[in-house]
């Protein structure tokens, strides 16, 4: 799929597709847990601690997955998985998207159209809850696009326990529409402003799929 080759460049672990930016995170657990299952047949501390180390290893190698999509056709696709929190329209006329992601979605965000990386500006901010309406002042990263629907903007929030943003490409970069863009570690949310005229697809409590799920109402 030519969307998922321009992020060649993905860590992995046994076969997983992982995402970029997850090594900080997942090599010192999961080699915590080999070690201790190694460890386990001769100490029983160490089987103590292979139990729930595996646990989280697991767990780990489940929230950093980094699954292949097959992009769907539509000027706007959602740039996260997750579920529709709100749909509100903003004063200058453009209409607010915003889509939460719990612990248990994909977190690599991805273009929601094709265009230009104009900006990619770090805000930093408090750590509430990604579903309480105080996380817009939460630690983000802004993102403009130049795209045929001109320019469109899209927020990573991080959320209580999601503290690290990882953009993937940088200001001037030309993305294609589905492309990875970037990682939000645990739950977080995704923000996207649709232009003025543009007619919302999607309904509040309705699931998302990160390049899959169509945005717009074409």
């Amino acid at each position: 799929m030519p969307h998922s080759q321009t992020s060649a460049h993905r860590d992995s672990l046994a076969g997983v597709r992982l995402a970029r930016g997850a090594s900080p995170w997942l090599l010192p657990t999961v080699a915590t847990a080999a070690v201790s299952l190694l460890r386990s047949r001769r100490s029983g501390a160490a089987k103590a601690v292979a139990v729930p180390a595996t646990a989280l290893a697991a767990g780990m190698l489940w929230f950093f997955r980094d699954p292949e999509r097959e992009i769907a056709q539509g000027r706007v696709i959602s740039p996260a998985d997750g579920v529709v929190q709100s749909i509100m329209p903003w004063k200058d006329g453009r209409t607010r998207v915003a889509i939460f992601m719990s612990p248990l979605n994909v977190h690599v965000n991805r273009a929601p159209l094709s265009g230009t990386v104009t900006s990619v500006e770090h805000i930093p901010g408090g750590f509430v809850p990604a579903f309480n309406k105080e996380s817009e002042n939460n630690e983000r990263v802004v993102w403009h696009f130049d795209t045929e629907l001109g320019d469109i903007e899209m927020i990573q929030i991080a959320g209580a326990v999601a503290r690290r943003i990882v953009p993937y490409v940088p200001q001037g970069t030309k993305v294609e529409q589905g492309e990875r863009i970037g990682l939000i570690r645990f739950g977080s949310r995704v923000d996207i402003y649709l232009p003025e005229g543009v007619e919302v697809a999607v309904e509040v409590g309705q699931k998302t799929v990160a390049g899959v799920t169509r945005i717009d109402r074409g």
